[in-house]
């Protein structure tokens, strides 16, 4: 069990996005102000605006790694080089577990860029979304790295 994992999939649960989730679990133990974390990173549910591209959950993951291994020198490049590496770690512990990044091919649809209205949230929706235990993961993942 990890409490990252739980309260992001309790974040999802009441309807925020899959990145918001993730990086909703993680914020304020950066020191980063819960509401202001969550609308900056709102755009990038549903693979970025629902254009079902990089799942939110995976950007959520970087993101937070970022709050703890980025870098602020722009010349910095050992640290670049260290950050990438783990974001490509991630990217495949998560692809591991859930044959992709692609949020319309974990979703099993083959819609590129879909309607911007996001999905109403009813007991259906969560029923047939695999997204809240992929929020789950991502913070479980994320966490584990963080732990090293």
């Amino acid at each position: 069990m990890s409490e990252k994992g739980d309260k992001a999939k309790n974040l999802f649960n009441s309807g925020f996005n899959c990145c918001q989730s993730v990086v909703g679990a993680f914020c304020e133990d950066f020191g980063l102000d819960f509401d202001t974390t969550v609308k900056m990173v709102s755009p990038l549910g549903a693979g970025m605006g629902r254009m079902r591209e990089v799942c939110g959950a995976v950007s959520g993951m970087f993101i937070v790694l970022g709050m703890k291994n980025g870098y602020n020198d722009p010349k910095a490049f050992d640290e670049k080089k260290e950050l990438y590496e783990k974001v490509q770690n991630l990217a495949k512990s998560f692809e591991d577990e859930n044959g992709s990044i692609i949020c319309r091919n974990l979703l099993g649809i083959n819609v590129k860029k879909d309607n911007p209205e996001p999905s109403k949230r009813t007991d259906e929706y969560y029923k047939k979304r695999p997204c809240g235990d992929i929020v789950k993961l991502a913070a479980e993942i994320v966490e584990k790295e963080l732990l090293k």
